[in-house]
């Protein structure tokens, strides 16, 4: 099983994330490689770049494995202001070249908000602008995140995804990350995930399915809200969770859990335990505050 959470990239870059994710019992993780609300980054240390992937190789964490996500400002689905698309495309360019550099093989990327735009019109704008983005010798697949459907977001259902897939030219560099919480809001019911893996199976191909991220919902089916809650503390349920992580067809997959922070604390250690275990625990919140 390949289980690991959202781990923060400061002063000590990759090393840094390594270690956070040791620290939970994590044997992979994911990583902004800055602050996902804006383009401010710094530049990468070689060094500790090293001594992260030495790190990774002593830890039995497989770099291949390792999921990268792009800032949330990125906005490929609008064209309205040029400036600002090609600002998207640009810097989303930069953040491929940065994660090529540490050894990384995948960046999560939210599709976009069409906003004032015709939805179909958006989707070719996205597609266009991985075409241009992906026209690159690096060795690095973008993600396309499967959303809520919140406001005017790209991404919601099966037919969009694959709307923006069939128009990309590079196919095996374009790929798709599966958020549980995501398709609760969208409409998906989770007790009925095996069905959903059929259909995408029959219209994308499983084999595009490169990570999962595994959250439980703070909202009821198809509300389109997205808000994220601990593992069996929402409406999607902790059995359904588990047959997420342990399904057969998605077993060399990453599972990547973003769920939120009880005060101040991060409560992956206590949830990974959860999820290896198969034990749902009630005390959650009494544990991670102690």
């Amino acid at each position: 099983m390949i289980l690991g959470c959202h781990v923060n990239f400061g002063s000590r870059q990759l090393l840094g994330s390594v270690k956070q994710a040791l620290s939970y019992g994590a044997n992979t993780f994911m990583f902004y490689t800055g602050a996902p609300q804006n383009t401010i980054r710094k530049a990468l240390d070689d060094q500790l770049t090293t001594e992260a992937q030495i790190l990774m190789k002593n830890n039995n964490i497989d770099i291949n494995k390792v999921i990268c996500h792009a800032p949330y400002i990125i906005n490929l689905a609008n064209k309205e202001n040029l400036d600002s698309w090609h600002f998207s495309i640009n810097f989303l360019k930069q953040e491929i070249k940065r994660v090529s550099l540490l050894g990384v093989k995948y960046i999560v990327v939210h599709p976009g908000n069409y906003l004032k735009q015709d939805l179909m019109v958006a989707l070719d704008n996205i597609a266009q602008a991985l075409n241009a983005i992906l026209d690159n010798s690096f060795d690095v697949m973008i993600l396309l995140e499967t959303m809520a459907g919140k406001g005017t977001e790209c991404g919601k259902n099966m037919g969009e995804i694959k709307t923006i897939i069939d128009k990309v030219q590079y196919k095996d560099k374009i790929g798709v990350c599966l958020d549980t919480c995501h398709l609760n809001d969208s409409g998906v019911d989770i007790a009925l995930f095996d069905y959903y893996l059929d259909e995408f199976d029959k219209y994308i191909g499983i084999d595009k399915i490169k990570c999962l991220h595994l959250n439980d919902s703070k909202n009821s089916l198809a509300s389109h809200k997205d808000r994220h809650a601990n593992i069996g503390y929402g409406t999607i349920g902790f059995n359904n969770l588990i047959n997420c992580l342990y399904n057969p067809r998605l077993e060399n997959i990453p599972k990547i859990l973003e769920t939120p922070y009880i005060d101040e604390f991060a409560p992956y250690k206590y949830e990974i335990d959860m999820l290896k275990t198969k034990t749902f625990n009630p005390n959650l919140e009494t544990d991670v505050k102690n």
